[in-house]
């Protein structure tokens, strides 16, 4: 079976959930099919192929750009049985190929535009166009992969038009080999963090979506002497990252012990970081699943988290971690809910262990690569065979 697996991100360029997803799935892909990544970038080799955005749009709008590399991809498929795709910045790439080389296309959705008006911020007049991409795509696709049940019932909630049996759900996956418990401090003294002290850790960019002035104001309310650690970066407009820095500013006015990383360390880094953490926590306003609460589990970290969309999939309350309710009606309860969630976790060391320990249980036995790559295998057969 000859698969093209499209996508915005790919090693070395990996910066959120759904290149993480990618990364791992393309590894254990490779012994079940012939498979060719094609990313963005420029040159290829080891059975990838980039492409690159047409120089006459240099400084045109980012979803112009995504287009034309969508084209690029789409004249590359030739002699790949199917094509699936990975977020909106390849859907359409592989919808073309379906229509100009005849060929099935699958889709996985990591998240969902209409579900994401924030993004209009980002993209501008783009917005209209990396929506209308999706929901082409989408509506024609001959098979859509949701990444949790909450992720399926928003997908048919938001286009109708999509036939239910299309849809299945095959949750996302974590490595836990590589995220596991680091014994070491070395990279926490290194960013002034005290390994005395316990402190709360967020992993994430600086967006609407994963809710972090949320965070930052009930860390007003944690427990005298717990620290914040704050590994996030990549805002997604300087009007967003403005707020972040000037809710920082207000924190550290309050309390000793906050650290804001700005760069991506490399995953080795994040590991310890996760590691020694009280706990971790994803505010997350929208999460189709989060992998990055599977790799604090992994690492043997209670996860304190919001209640919504595919989250409860992962982190089972009371017994990998806490989650919260959330509603965009009433902020200062959801404020309120994570910092009595976060004190209980670390006012409680032995609790949160227990939930660590749960935790990575329940990602190695329920969330391994091999079984997301088995599965997906098994819905391309489904989808070539036309059952």
């Amino acid at each position: 079976m000859r698969v093209g697996l499209l996508t915005r991100e790919y090693p070395p360029d990996v910066y959120g959930g759904a290149g993480v997803h990618v990364e791992f799935l393309a590894r254990e892909l490779r012994p079940l099919v012939d498979l060719e990544v094609h990313t963005w970038g420029e040159g290829a080799g080891d059975g990838v192929r980039r492409h690159r955005a047409w120089p006459a749009l240099d400084g045109a709008n980012d979803a112009l750009r995504t287009l034309s590399v969508d084209l690029s991809i789409a004249a590359a498929l030739e002699g790949r049985e199917l094509a699936h795709s990975h977020t909106w910045y390849t859907n359409l790439a592989g919808h073309l190929a379906a229509l100009h080389l005849g060929i099935p296309h699958v889709m996985t959705a990591h998240s969902l535009e209409p579900l994401r008006p924030w993004k209009a911020e980002q993209l501008g007049g783009g917005y209209a166009l990396s929506a209308w991409a999706e929901r082409t795509a989408i509506e024609a696709a001959d098979g859509v992969i949701a990444v949790s049940h909450a992720m399926r019932k928003d997908i048919l909630g938001c286009y109708p038009a999509l036939e239910p049996k299309k849809v299945r759900v095959v949750h996302n996956g974590i490595d836990v080999s590589l995220y596991r418990a680091d014994a070491g401090t070395d990279v926490l003294r290194r960013h002034e963090i005290d390994p005395d002290r316990p402190y709360v850790v967020f992993v994430g960019r600086i967006t609407r979506q994963k809710g972090v002035p949320h965070l930052l104001r009930a860390a007003k309310e944690l427990t005298k002497g717990v620290q914040v650690v704050l590994c996030a970066g990549a805002p997604d407009t300087p009007e967003i990252g403005r707020e972040f820095r000037e809710l920082v500013e207000e924190l550290k006015a309050t309390r000793d012990g906050v650290r804001w990383i700005p760069t991506m360390l490399p995953r080795t880094e994040v590991i310890q970081l996760l590691t020694h953490a009280s706990a971790f926590v994803c505010p997350s306003v929208y999460e189709p699943l989060g992998i990055v609460n599977l790799e604090a589990m992994a690492c043997g970290t209670a996860v304190v988290a919001s209640a919504v969309g595919g989250i409860p999939e992962v982190v089972a309350d009371g017994e990998t971690g806490l989650l919260v309710p959330y509603a965009a009606s009433d902020p200062a309860a959801f404020e309120a809910g994570l910092a009595n969630a976060l004190n209980r976790v670390v006012e409680d060391p032995g609790a949160a262990r227990a939930m660590g320990e749960a935790g990575r249980e329940r990602a190695a036995a329920e969330f391994g690569w091999d079984t997301v790559a088995r599965r997906t295998v098994e819905v391309y057969e489904e989808i070539l065979s036309g059952s």
